[in-house]
């Protein structure tokens, strides 16, 4: 099988969408390198050369004439003659969109669909992202021959917003990066803590600091519960952080509360085994990566209820609502003062990652392909 990938962002972005086109890519050829594959980027960035493994038959795409000089352009129109010229067979699109003016004769088109949080929560994006965003997802729900979901709740998101029955749409999940899993030597861990002052105990929070997160909420809590354990956020600061720093100044916890600045990829984990407590406040997300990332990390979770949380989190994380203040504080009282109850948590979410390993989620994506094909 011949299969193409829109690798734009597995070559160039740092953060969520970039993880997981370098997710399933790398994957794919671990899991089937008999297959043929091409990625197709209008660029590539140095900190990404080496992400897929150099045991399947493959070949980057890049434009090449007036194609490199309007490069977004060649992405968007430019792969229907491309696509052919390479003898791609099933294309997948890894960020909500595929290319315009495809021949779905020629190549069959899977894309993957994260959430469709623009429509969920109108008001938290700006009218014109809102009006792209959602012609340009929905064409691509219409163009594909089937869909891949990250998520119940986002295949849910499918069918309540754009009316995409479910036989179109394949629920397959995605892992957080393999690093998450390795266990640093003492010294990696004690350098990592002294060189951001972290202290002997805290709880975490990572993510974007903005509305969404919610992240005034875990600060109410967390005052609720006492704040006897200091809080670590980290995260791109928004507008939002005013108001973070309001309540933190306005109940003088200045001291208990630290704000990093950008973390080297590697160093992320560290942080997160070193955390007592993870807390992911969020409101709403199509996946919810951080909490696989501290259940891979062997740290206890509390985040939110609704949303796709319990997908990510399963039976041992412990959810409570996403503006309930006390019982927040509760649940973080609960678990720091139970070693036990910790331990048991940790055991469990181990247990609960395993459903999200590439063993598991690249054979179900190749049979998406493969079904694809045979129709």
């Amino acid at each position: 099988m011949k299969i193409g990938y829109d690798a734009k962002r597995a070559f160039t972005n740092t953060s969520g969408l970039g993880n997981y086109s370098r997710f399933v890519i790398s994957g794919m050829m671990v899991h089937f390198p008999q297959e043929q594959y091409s990625l197709f980027t209008p660029r590539k960035n140095d900190l990404f050369q080496n992400f897929f493994p150099p045991v399947a038959q493959t070949q980057i795409v890049q434009p090449s004439g007036v194609g490199k000089r309007f490069s977004s352009l060649w992405r968007t129109f430019g792969l229907r003659a491309a696509l052919p010229k390479h003898g791609v067979q099933v294309y997948h699109g890894l960020s909500n969109e595929l290319p315009y003016g495809l021949d779905r004769q020629k190549t069959k088109l899977v894309v993957t669909i994260h959430d469709l949080i623009f429509l969920r929560f109108p008001e938290l994006y700006p009218a014109i992202d809102r009006y792209i965003y959602r012609k340009k997802f929905k064409d691509a729900c219409d163009t594909a021959h089937q869909i891949v979901a990250i998520s119940e709740q986002t295949a849910q998101d499918l069918e309540e917003f754009f009316g995409v029955g479910r036989e179109k749409v394949q629920v397959v999940y995605q892992d957080c990066d393999p690093v998450f899993q390795l266990i640093p030597e003492k010294e990696v861990q004690n350098a990592v803590r002294q060189k951001y002052a972290l202290p002997a105990e805290f709880i975490l929070c990572v993510g974007t600091l903005e509305r969404r997160k919610n992240q005034v909420h875990l600060l109410k809590g967390w005052h609720a519960a006492g704040a006897s354990v200091p809080l670590v956020f980290i995260g791109r600061k928004t507008e939002y952080h005013k108001e973070m720093q309001e309540f933190i100044s306005q109940q003088g916890l200045e001291d208990k509360v630290l704000f990093l600045p950008y973390i080297p990829f590697q160093e992320l984990p560290v942080i997160y085994q070193l955390a007592s407590l993870f807390v992911y406040p969020s409101i709403f997300e199509g996946f919810g990566i951080p909490i696989v990332e501290a259940l891979n990390s062997g740290t206890p979770v509390i985040t939110s209820t609704g949303s796709c949380f319990s997908e990510a989190g399963g039976p041992a994380t412990r959810y409570v609502s996403p503006t309930d203040a006390e019982a927040l504080a509760h649940a973080i009282q609960e678990i720091l003062g139970d070693s036990d109850l910790q331990k048991q948590i940790v055991k469990t979410g181990l247990e609960h990652a395993q459903i999200f390993r590439p063993q598991v989620t690249i054979p179900q994506l190749h049979r998406v392909y493969e079904q694809v094909l045979e129709h």
